[in-house]
């Protein structure tokens, strides 16, 4: 068994048109088509998972690169939920959004970074302590 990625599609492309296409090279146990939860428009991607890993592998081939609805498909080996690729972002270093940004490393303050208790792994995040000392702004009217 083996599950095949479809990146690229158009957002018209529907799971008829996936099946239609991959087919020719074998049967298909499943299709999922990722949509969007707010608009519940097709999202461009897909998983197609295929019980002949040969005829799979000739799915690759045969799609990678392949125009479907305008768009040429990106057709790969599906990787497991966890693993993805490279981070997203481009240049690699660790980009500072926050409100302590271009304050120098120790990020302003007290130079304990703002947070408290042990840091915040990962990205810089927004918390509540970020905020504490600044006057809160009225909101715009909603009319």
């Amino acid at each position: 068994m083996k599950s095949l990625f479809v990146g690229n599609m158009s957002f018209q492309t529907t799971e008829s048109d996936l099946r239609a296409a991959f087919e020719p090279f074998g049967q298909i146990t499943r299709v999922h088509m990722a949509m969007d939860r707010e608009t519940g428009r097709a999202r461009g991607f897909a998983f197609i998972e295929m019980p002949n890993d040969e005829e799979a592998a000739k799915a690759m081939a045969g799609l990678d690169g392949k125009e479907l609805g305008g768009r040429n498909l990106k057709v790969n080996e599906a990787r497991p939920k966890g693993e993805g690729g490279p981070p997203r972002g481009g240049s690699g270093g660790q980009k500072n959004f926050g409100p302590n940004a271009g304050r120098g490393p120790g990020g302003g303050r007290d130079s304990g970074g703002g947070r408290g208790k042990g840091g915040g792994g990962g990205r810089d995040r927004f918390s509540n302590e970020d905020y504490r000392e600044s006057a809160r702004q009225p909101r715009e009217p909603r009319w």
